[in-house]
């Protein structure tokens, strides 16, 4: 007898295979020393955009994985604004890249961790449900939360010895 996935469980595969794709790139960020948090953009199932986070080496502070990502799904697609698009990310979006996702009609957000700190989806700001946002994204936070906060965990660790900080 075989089974058929129901589309719930294939969106949740589907969302953990990138999110690890994701958690590759925030593992890569961590070895060059910046702060590990890899966003990976998709459109139709297939992969447009992968980024982490390079603000230390390109001194830039708007240099976050979502932006970076986003940067590079614009240019691949030649154009700014990504409607069908689904972000994935390791670490709940600060303001700016909720910002940056809003402007560029994503879709859908997908992200592992939460961030007490600087998250502006949920745990900080609800930025997100404002009413005045036109067409925010559908978003799930949660993916893979406990590799993806461990990461961070991990490199804080050994930077100075907090269990988490987004001071990315």
């Amino acid at each position: 007898m075989t089974s058929v996935a129901t589309e719930p469980d294939r969106r949740a595969a589907d969302d953990a295979a990138w999110m690890r794709r994701a958690l590759s790139a925030a593992r890569a960020a961590a070895k060059r020393g910046e702060v590990p948090v890899g966003a990976v953009i998709t459109l139709d199932g297939q992969h447009v955009a992968t980024a982490a986070n390079r603000p230390v080496a390109g001194h830039d502070p708007t240099a976050h994985a979502e932006i970076r990502a986003l940067r590079a799904a614009g240019r691949r697609q030649a154009n700014y604004r990504l409607s069908g698009s689904t972000l994935y990310v390791t670490l709940e979006p600060c303001a700016m890249c909720v910002g940056a996702i809003l402007h560029a009609r994503v879709a859908r957000l997908v992200f592992g961790a939460y961030d007490p700190l600087a998250g502006a989806v949920v745990s900080r700001h609800l930025l997100l449900d404002e009413a005045r946002n036109h067409q925010p994204p559908e978003w799930t936070g949660g993916v893979l939360a406990d590799p993806c906060r461990d990461v961070l965990r991990e490199f804080f660790r050994a930077r100075r010895g907090d269990s988490l900080s987004s001071s990315r």
